[in-house]
């Protein structure tokens, strides 16, 4: 997502590098790219008119000190607009010390009903809350079937009664959670192909009778910008506090993203960013800008391995690279942590330059990594920690155990040779990472 959008921007503003003053001539040509690398990936036509607009009556203004290059300069200026476009300040979900009621809506297969186990499974990591799904699509065949099956993936209690009344089942559900020290409740109510009357009284007579604090329209982002129309739709009848975008990981432009609170003034507040449970991202507004620009989200990647490896781990494991002790044990273990955080070709598009450095075109064959964890895996702790003692008859061994060749045992003990000599290059300081 983004990423041919990223690199037209970020082309037009080489375009006035070198150049000492910032002018209304030398940027026309670096707007214009950026108006139509905007347009291209389907942002709203007045919201582009207003951007451009912004960008260059600043840009025009702009005092070039001795110290500061201009370039510099129109990039921070087009990173502070392309934040303010997606909302500013992030938005934090609504979380009460006691019970919080959140009810999600949204057309149907707009990733309601797995963005509810996804939210649920966020609450109970990022705060320690107990969540409780409840069951309200009463309407669309194996809705309830679905979610029942998401909340025992996670181990999540769902409550369902059925196709009855949902204000009845929302009544029980909160009974249940009161006797069972539940205190986040997560409505999965249904949805429909179209807004239609029927579907908008049935989700007001929800708001209406209970204290929902928070209403979270999911928005299917490939939608492009019908979605705005159906945003302002849901809006309109439920005083909506935020939105949910999902299926930004396809083939989608993203542009919705670019569009959503500019017009409709309702926050964004997470991104689905895959189909598995921990895919669901908060949405930050500046670090999206980053991304978008190529200069990477650390603090992203810092969030993902956050819980899998401790501080302890992490200072012990540089202490090895630096000695030139890290070994092959170390290596499993972080190849098993790195299957924790999803596809790696994922972590490096988050890197600083990745784009640049060609990371994002990077595809990793889950298989590879298989196939590497089964011939270290079917070594010996000992050898693991001494791969020096790994001679012929060993690697036989170890190939027949992994169901893998000796030529990929030899394959991968030199390239962990290899690695391990960088690493204690770039530890010692010799070698400079490459951004």
């Amino acid at each position: 997502m983004f990423e041919y959008m990223g690199d037209r921007i970020s082309k037009a503003i080489k375009n006035i590098r070198g150049m000492g003053t910032i002018t209304e001539e030398n940027i026309s040509d670096a707007m214009r790219e950026i108006r139509l690398a905007l347009l291209e990936a389907d942002v709203n036509y007045q919201v582009v008119k207003e951007f451009v607009a912004q960008v260059k009556e600043k840009a025009l203004g702009l005092d070039v000190g001795k110290s500061l290059k201009p370039d510099e300069l129109f990039i921070k200026l087009v990173k502070d607009e392309l934040v303010d476009l997606l909302g500013g300040e992030y938005e934090p979900l609504k979380v009460n010390k006691g019970t919080t009621i959140v009810m999600l809506c949204g057309l149907q297969g707009s990733g309601k009903t797995t963005s509810a186990g996804k939210l649920a499974n966020y609450v109970r990591k990022r705060f320690s809350k107990h969540p409780l799904l409840v069951a309200c699509d009463i309407y669309r065949p194996a809705a309830i079937d679905q979610l029942i099956e998401i909340g025992k993936s996670l181990n999540i209690p769902v409550f369902t009664k059925g196709k009855i009344s949902p204000i009845k089942i929302i009544r029980e559900s909160l009974d249940y959670a009161r006797d069972n020290n539940l205190d986040y409740i997560i409505i999965d109510t249904a949805g429909r192909l179209q807004i239609d009357d029927d579907l908008m009284h049935e989700l007001t007579d929800i708001s209406t009778n209970f204290n929902i604090d928070e209403t979270l329209l999911v928005i299917d982002a490939m939608m492009g910008q019908d979605a705005i129309h159906v945003i302002t739709g849901f809006h309109e009848k439920l005083n909506l506090t935020g939105t949910i975008l999902t299926k930004l990981d396809g083939n989608t432009k993203g542009g919705v993203a670019l569009s959503v609170k500019h017009l409709t003034h309702i926050p964004i507040k997470f991104v689905g960013d895959s189909e598995k449970m921990d895919g669901l991202r908060e949405f930050y507004p500046d670090r999206m800008a980053e991304r978008i620009l190529d200069m990477g989200d650390i603090l992203g990647i810092a969030e993902k391995v956050e819980g899998l490896i401790s501080e302890e781990d992490a200072k012990d494991q540089m202490s090895k690279m630096k000695k030139g002790k890290y070994d092959l044990e170390d290596f499993l273990m972080n190849i098993r942590q790195i299957k924790k955080l999803g596809p790696l070709e994922n972590i490096l598009k988050m890197l600083p330059g990745a784009r640049k450095m060609g990371l994002n075109e990077i595809h990793i064959d889950p298989k590879e990594m298989a196939h590497i964890e089964a011939i270290i895996s079917s070594m010996t702790k000992k050898e693991r920690r001494n791969p020096e003692i790994l001679k012929a008859s060993r690697k036989q061994r170890i190939a027949k155990g992994s169901g893998r060749s000796v030529e990929e045992v030899n394959r991968l003990l030199k390239q962990f040779e290899s690695m391990n000599e960088m690493m204690k290059k770039f530890s010692s300081g010799n070698m400079k990472l490459p951004f």
